[in-house]
């Protein structure tokens, strides 16, 4: 009988998305569910859609709303945080592309780089006040975090509350499922996998075969890129080397997916963009020419496609399909849009909170794929050996009963290592600039970032985004 609170819920696709995932549920069955949004209005539409179809279906659950963060907050057990500040795509535009004016070459701007620094300096203070409220009314409660940018948030919000249970989590991973299945011609619960990096940032480190019997043909030409030819049987990664450049040539992108669903095609996410023969490839390797020159280069395989990955790596300008990641970006705002006017509640789980609370509740184990959680064991080790133990990586972890503990990474590559280290004073500054209110740190914090590349210019960069990102960003001094 938990008590489950929905911060942000006023969003039908946050709200509604995770009532169905929660409905879903015999685990949480009895549970009450607060929901919590400062619109009014808006909130009270989800409150009465939850109710009338937990009517309508006779479900074991009761739902009530609040617009009192503090009163949404008391007895609760569970804490899901899915906020925005102001016009979330709007001031995305100007953190995409007013760096960019002043000579900033950045792929995306959510999550790395200039744009994920200003993003950051907007979410990650009202994120800590919700952080505070929780440690004061219910602090043994589990906060899982949907909000970006990710790695940032659970990095700073650790640094100030240590004591918290606070867990990022992404649906990235899910690309896994997806593609892995159709590439190697195997179900999916054959595969063992293991990845792990920061949020956005992360690569498979590790894919096997669970059975002899079910590891699919290979031809008898040993392929140019397998890593190291005394690797055994069961080792998948060679051909996932070996065929993957193929095989995103042929395979729907996202935008594709997208631009059908726009079209009125009655697709599901949770089916697989490879379940669905009849999507049109508009374009060979939409949204994946990084990913594929990271395949290429470092032979491993970026989890998510151009427009996140690209974000972290300063050459990744040169490399990434602009096209793909610009058009992603305008078919998504327009889905979110019909999705809002449109979306309802739907018995069906889409996202991984609800598994994970129900783990939680229930004391049945399973492995989550990934997790944002601070770098370091129960017993004092780090996750992933090459990073810091503050800083939040995005790592496999047990579920059990009230407990979630990340599993420890295989040691990486040096060059792999490289590149995530470059992120730790970016991680780093970023809580430092948050933390002190300081315009000096976040120009520090600008001048940590691979990304950045020049330095005239920048106090005018951060003047001009405090003036245009009012109010969010005024407690810079």
């Amino acid at each position: 009988m938990a008590k489950i609170v929905l911060i942000g819920s006023g969003s039908k696709q946050f709200g509604l998305g995770t009532l169905g995932d929660i409905f879903s549920s015999e685990a949480l069955y009895h549970s009450t569910i607060m929901l919590h949004d400062i619109r009014e209005k808006e909130l009270q539409e989800v409150h009465d859609l939850a109710k009338n179809f937990i009517q309508k279906h006779d479900l074991p659950f009761s739902v009530q709303s609040s617009t009192s963060r503090k009163t949404a907050l008391e007895h609760a057990d569970y804490v899901i945080i899915s906020i925005e500040v102001g016009d979330r795509f709007a001031l995305w535009d100007m953190d995409r592309t007013i760096p960019q004016q002043y000579g900033i070459r950045q792929v995306y701007g959510e999550n790395g780089g200039a744009g994920g620094l200003f993003h950051s300096l907007r979410i990650i203070p009202p994120i800590l006040d919700i952080c505070k409220d929780v440690m004061q009314i219910c602090p043994e409660a589990f906060v899982f975090n949907y909000s970006n940018p990710m790695s940032r948030i659970c990095t700073t919000v650790h640094a100030v509350f240590p004591r918290l249970k606070f867990i990022g989590l992404c649906h990235e991973i899910a690309s896994l499922e997806r593609y892995l299945p159709a590439m190697l011609n195997t179900a999916f619960d054959n595969l063992e996998l293991y990845a792990a990096g920061l949020n956005h940032f992360s690569c498979l480190l590790s894919a096997r075969y669970k059975s002899r019997d079910r590891v699919p043909h290979r031809p008898n030409k040993a392929s140019e890129n397998v890593r190291d030819n005394t690797r055994d049987h069961l080792d998948a990664y060679p051909d996932i080397l070996a065929k993957a450049p193929q095989f995103f040539e042929t395979v729907p992108s996202y935008t594709d997916y997208i631009r059908e669903v726009l079209k009125g095609k009655n697709y599901f996410q949770t089916e697989g963009l490879l379940h669905i023969p009849d999507i049109p490839v508009e374009r060979p390797l939409a949204e994946r020419h990084l990913c594929m020159y990271v395949l290429k280069t470092f032979s491993l395989l970026p989890i998510t496609s151009d427009s996140h990955f690209g974000e972290y790596l300063g050459w990744a300008y040169d490399v990434a399909d602009h096209k793909g990641i610009l058009d992603f970006y305008y078919y998504y705002q327009r889905m979110l849009a019909d999705e809002y006017a449109s979306h309802n509640i739907e018995l069906t789980v889409h996202e991984r909170v609800a598994p994970i609370m129900s783990g939680l509740e229930s004391g049945k184990e399973f492995v989550e794929a990934a997790v944002n959680i601070p770098n370091i064991t129960q017993d004092g080790k780090r996750l992933i050996q090459e990073l810091p133990e503050w800083i939040a990586v995005e790592v496999p972890a047990n579920i059990r009963y009230k407990s979630i503990e990340g599993i420890s990474a295989p040691s990486l590559s040096k060059s792999y290592a490289a590149l995530l280290q470059n992120q730790v004073a970016v991680h780093a500054m970023t809580t430092e600039a948050v933390l002190t209110k300081s315009k000096k740190m976040v120009l520090h914090a600008l001048l940590s970032d691979p990304i950045v590349t020049v330095a005239r210019g920048l106090e005018d960069l951060i003047d001009a985004m405090i003036l245009r990102q009012q109010p969010f960003l005024d407690y810079l001094a």
